[in-house]
């Protein structure tokens, strides 16, 4: 049995199919973790949803900002813009048991020293901390008052994490963090940057990066940078190598960190 974790896919069916392939994936013996941002922007988010969810417990995702784009748009939260391609998965006469499903899937994994998630922690989250955090969303996405969480985070504040935060403001801040972090002050503070990590801005660091971070005991496995690209050290995985953009689908075997890659598939004839 080998447990994979695999970046951002983003509706990239064909790569996926072809990464799968290529590390000889068993479902009936091995696991795949998906970092998130199953869909959008790519051609085929349908048949990437349908495949990983007949997939059972052999796929294991976390939710992306792109994932909960869709559950918002599922509920006319949010409209759709030029470049999202989820119409198929909006159009399809599964829909609900998709998006179901979708809603469902946490927004972390943990096994040994392996913490998973789709955009990074803030650097005063130890990991015992924010799988707490990440339960509390977990909890409302899974449950009845989802769509007042989709709402907020899509048209509400933007208040900066504070541990002193309640209710609906708080689940929002975590929901954030968890899905759209790419840079932060040593303090917390994050900014919406998602370009190259040189090119932050002024005090503003890559979140792995910030000094004495309370997260380092752990491997971080994210996506969501695809301007950082695959970039893995002893302690952070991040992931997405820019399959949607051309570039690469990158799967790494977690027993033994061996890095596995393909070609970018999905252009149509």
């Amino acid at each position: 049995m080998a447990t994979y974790a695999i970046g951002d896919v983003q509706g990239c069916f064909k790569s996926l199919r072809r990464l799968l392939e290529h590390i000889s994936f068993d479902p009936r013996r091995d696991r795949i973790w998906l970092v998130g941002d199953l869909v959008n922007r790519g051609p085929d988010s349908l048949e990437t949803l349908r495949f990983l969810k007949s997939l059972g417990a052999s796929a294991c995702p976390v939710l992306g900002n792109h994932d909960l784009f869709l559950l918002a748009a599922g509920e006319d939260i949010v409209a759709l813009r030029p470049k999202d391609t989820i119409q198929d998965v909006l159009a399809a006469h599964d829909r609900s048991e998709l998006l179901g499903w979708l809603r469902r899937q946490p927004l972390h994994r943990r096994q040994g020293q392996f913490f998973m998630v789709h955009a990074g922690l803030l650097p005063q989250w130890s990991i015992d901390e924010a799988e707490k955090l990440a339960q509390e969303v977990e909890a409302v996405l899974a449950g009845s008052e989802y769509r007042t969480l989709l709402r907020e985070l899509f048209h509400g504040t933007s208040s900066q994490w504070d541990p002193a935060l309640k209710g609906i403001e708080r689940l929002v801040s975590i929901a954030r963090a968890f899905t759209r972090l790419r840079t932060t002050t040593r303090d917390g503070e994050m900014s919406s940057y998602s370009g190259p990590p040189d090119d932050a801005p002024a005090g503003f660091l890559p979140w792995f990066r910030i000094p004495d971070r309370r997260s380092t005991d752990a491997t971080i496995i994210t996506g969501h940078w695809a301007a950082l690209g695959l970039h893995v050290e002893d302690n952070v995985m991040a992931i997405d190598s820019g399959c949607v953009w051309g570039r690469q689908l990158t799967a790494v075997r977690l027993e033994d960190r061996t890095i596995y890659q393909v070609e970018y598939a999905d252009r149509r004839q």
